[in-house]
């Protein structure tokens, strides 16, 4: 079976191992996260394609806020040579970026916080 999350196909295969099912994916290179287990065949794929989405959500977050962190650290320094009668305010300046960061960071804390358990 073929699941589709954020552009990725990922390949699925679930076995069944002493009453219990086991899902794992690959992206036709190399194995995908974990194992997803469930009582069917149908749960543990289920559990396994919502922690895909939920790592592909994860690393997108991630990734944004390392972004507005180089922003940031490019802000600071830009502002040691900032010209105080000239151009913006350069703790305006930090300020907005770190107000970008913490948003940045609660948006990745909440994504956290709805991590799938019990795969």
């Amino acid at each position: 079976m073929v699941v589709h999350v954020g552009g990725i196909a990922y390949h699925v295969v679930a076995t069944e191992r002493d009453g219990q099912w086991l899902a794992r994916a690959d992206d036709s290179e190399k194995p995908v996260g974990l194992e997803a287990s469930g009582p069917t065949e149908a749960v543990a794929i289920q559990r396994l394609t919502e922690w895909l989405a939920w790592q592909h959500e994860h690393a997108a977050a991630l990734q944004a806020l390392q972004a507005v962190e180089r922003v940031y650290h490019r802000t600071i320094a830009l502002s040691a040579f900032a010209n105080a009668t000239r151009g913006p305010d350069a703790n305006a300046l930090q300020r907005e970026s770190l107000d970008a960061i913490e948003a940045a960071r609660i948006r990745l804390d909440g994504i956290r916080a709805r991590q799938p358990r019990g795969t």
